[in-house]
């Protein structure tokens, strides 16, 4: 039987199936639900910028007792609880999440949270730039400023959940690496705001991804396969067997789920374990490291059709309404 062990952020999974920032792994009884149904590593929700502002070190917020849901607007300290418990009860790697995008007080809750036992720790950058002046060197340095701030104040492995606006993002991955990131996840999937016509309103919208917008971090993936000494983790997309195989064969670590988990839940890992352990014995895999980047840009016969030559190729292969291919 296949083997699916895998090294991410050089710490040792039992399985390439993360589970990702999500109020699944926000509680403690959602943490063991997924560590049961064979999560590798869980990913806790994000401790956001704005909650370390509103409240300083030991001030939680008044409605939010030590076992309450963390993350999103749990507050500081609900947070380091669920991590301290999580730890305490969990035989699999804890990541901690930070979102935000300022040095502000990221380095000194990344010391705190490395202290509560985390494993390993992912910056969330969420950074929308609207300012017409701010140009897109200035955007990169925020980015390449938390990281060093973050990677000196902290020993833990790091890794770094970027945007995919970036207008060479090949560099700006590189350019991360040096900063102090073991591991970069693509992508973080910003939400988008909707209109309501009749009150007048702007809307936020949240709507759960699909196989589809795989098809974004699979080519990233594949391009930045073994061009930097870093681990990748594919996320945005990863909801069946044959995701979770393309983004290994890209070149990916581990796959990363958020949408797939919360629409079928934390049991949704079994079947998909099973399938990608079926495929592998089909193919005569054993190992993860036998099938991990096959097909990268590096590995395959055709470079080019990770880039603008399959452009065309790939509009033509489309037929126009009533014409027989």
């Amino acid at each position: 039987m296949a083997d699916l062990r895998t090294r991410y952020l050089g710490m040792d999974l039992r399985s390439p199936l993360v589970a990702s920032s999500s109020p699944l792994t926000g509680n403690l009884d959602g943490l063991r639900r997924l560590e049961a149904a064979g999560a590798g590593a869980v990913v806790l929700p994000s401790l956001f910028e704005e909650e370390l502002a509103l409240e300083g070190p030991g001030e939680p917020r008044p409605d939010a007792g030590p076992g309450d849901r963390a993350g999103y607007g749990a507050g500081p300290e609900a947070y380091l609880s669920l991590l301290d418990q999580a730890k305490q009860t969990l035989d699999i790697p804890v990541v901690a999440s930070l979102n935000g995008v300022s040095r502000g007080g990221w380095a000194g809750y990344a010391t705190r949270l490395e202290e509560a036992g985390a494993d390993a720790l992912e910056l969330n950058v969420y950074y929308v730039s609207s300012r017409p002046g701010q140009s897109g060197s200035d955007v990169e340095w925020h980015y390449l400023d938390v990281v060093r701030a973050v990677r000196r104040a902290t020993r833990i492995p790091l890794a770094v959940k970027l945007s995919p606006y970036f207008s060479s993002l090949a560099n700006m991955a590189g350019q991360l690496v040096e900063a102090g990131a073991d591991g970069l996840v693509l992508f973080n999937r910003f939400y988008q705001p909707d209109l309501d016509i009749e009150a007048m309103e702007v809307l936020p919208a949240l709507e759960l991804s699909t196989s589809t917008e795989l098809r974004l971090p699979l080519r990233w993936v594949a391009i930045l396969h073994r061009r930097h000494r870093v681990s990748l983790a594919a996320s945005t997309g990863v909801h069946t067997a044959t995701d979770v195989l393309k983004v290994l064969l890209a070149g990916a670590d581990v796959a990363m789920m958020t949408s797939a988990l919360l629409r079928n839940g934390p049991d949704h890992l079994r079947p998909l374990e099973v399938q990608v352990r079926d495929w592998m014995d089909r193919h005569d895999l054993e190992t993860v490291d036998q099938l991990r980047g096959r097909l990268s840009q590096r590995s395959v016969a055709n470079p080019a059709a990770f880039e603008r030559a399959n452009y065309i190729k790939t509009l033509a292969s489309h037929s126009a309404p009533g014409t027989r291919r």
